[in-house]
């Protein structure tokens, strides 16, 4: 017999642990609501947060903070350069790049309402070649009419830029334009771009037909690439040897947009947000757990002593606070998210922002709440295991 130790199944420590809640009912619901109150209040506020910062991110995202255009810049002797007629090709095999497309320029087409219009009024527009993706890479939505297709592209039929609209007069689709002596047919006219304004006061037209008629040899003027934004800085890096492996000194690249760095700036506020409030509310929530677990052995000293003295140990009596804790911290924990959650999606709903309460949010709430408690529980529940039994009896 003095072999065998006493033991405690973690079905009974669970149950004694539950009896601990119950037996004293609404000190547990005010004590868990302490805890829920801080909880809930870190959820909704990282939760709202997360939220708007959701919309924000979504308007940043509009605003081009991954776009980045590549051109080509001056060779040795300052003449200008140019991009190779495949450049499109290695840009589109960069690992990270999402979208690709180009335009290129053709300096010695010029546009005109009609032929009574004077040559040297051109109005400050430029005739490019566009491939079919720009509008896709660039964000550019189509206002009019249709945009350029593999059959429209080998006829004299352009697309128009809003400005260029503007300037030309053209408000109706299959409208007549001139460039340089050739007749064009309007198919369609575009709104004003946000991330690539130079595209408003270009007239577009397709390739073959640019081949054909202004001996368009292939080249592109402008490279437009988009990439996954973590992945900006390094595919910045690669485009030009990539445009150009045999001068890549030749070719410029914009750097990140003034978009992207706002969205950085964003989500460092807001992590370091997520930080200080969850801190606060975790600390509250364990003086909470703290205080109610110290009067809970205070006022139960006779029972500890009963149980001490009918042969359980200081372990048993350690565990069974310590899990009492814990499970005060667990239920006020899940209360708390769950109300944290909920008014998320109300002020999210009544704001129209999209309720963006990230999962990882959401379990270390909880996880972290338990862990708390696990610790506030600690110290009682190491006093009430050093209380001795005829002590406690005898008070």
């Amino acid at each position: 017999m003095n072999g065998l130790r006493s033991r405690l199944r973690a079905g009974d420590l669970l149950s004694l642990g539950l009896h601990g809640l119950r037996a004293r009912p609404m000190r547990a619901v005010l004590s868990a609501l302490g805890i829920a109150i801080g909880i809930a209040a870190m959820v909704a506020v990282v939760g709202i947060s997360t939220s708007s910062e959701a919309l924000v991110k979504e308007r940043l995202a509009a605003l081009g903070t991954n776009l980045l255009t590549a051109s080509a810049g001056s060779d040795f002797f300052g003449q200008d350069a140019k991009l190779p007629a495949d450049a499109i090709d290695r840009v589109r095999r960069i690992e990270g790049v999402e979208q690709a497309s180009w335009s290129a320029s053709l300096p010695e087409a010029k546009v005109y309402r009609n032929t009574m219009i004077d040559r040297g009024a051109t109005g400050g527009l430029t005739v490019a070649v566009a491939d079919l993706e720009l509008l896709e890479t660039t964000g550019t939505e189509l206002g009019s009419g249709v945009w350029l297709n593999e059959a429209t592209g080998r006829f004299p039929v352009v697309v128009l830029g809003a400005t260029a609209a503007e300037r030309l007069g053209i408000v109706t689709i299959g409208s007549a334009i001139e460039i340089s002596g050739q007749q064009f047919t309007v198919a369609g006219i575009l709104d004003r771009s946000p991330l690539a304004p130079e595209l408003d006061t270009v007239a577009f037209i397709g390739a073959p037909i640019a081949t054909e008629l202004f001996a368009f040899d292939g080249s592109p003027s402008v490279v437009y690439e988009r990439s996954a934004d973590e992945l900006v800085g390094e595919v910045r890096e690669l485009l030009p040897a990539s445009i150009d492996p045999e001068s890549p000194a030749q070719v410029k690249v914009s750097r990140p947009s003034d978009a992207l760095a706002a969205k950085n700036t964003i989500d460092q506020a807001f992590t370091g947000l997520l930080v200080g409030v969850g801190s606060i509310a975790l600390l509250v929530g364990g003086i909470g757990v703290a205080n109610t677990m110290v009067i809970s052995v205070l006022e139960r000293r006779q029972e500890i002593g009963l149980r001490r003295s009918l042969g359980a140990t200081r372990g048993h009596v350690r565990s069974q606070f310590l899990v009492e804790a814990i499970l005060l911290a667990l239920c006020g924990g899940i209360a708390g998210t769950a109300i944290g959650w909920a008014i998320t999606a109300v002020v999210a709903g009544a704001n129209g922002w999209p309720a963006a309460v990230p999962p990882a949010v959401l379990a270390a709430a909880v996880g972290a709440t338990v862990a708390v408690g696990a610790v506030a529980g600690a110290l009682p529940a190491a006093r009430a295991a050093r209380i001795s039994p005829t002590a406690a009896l005898n008070t």
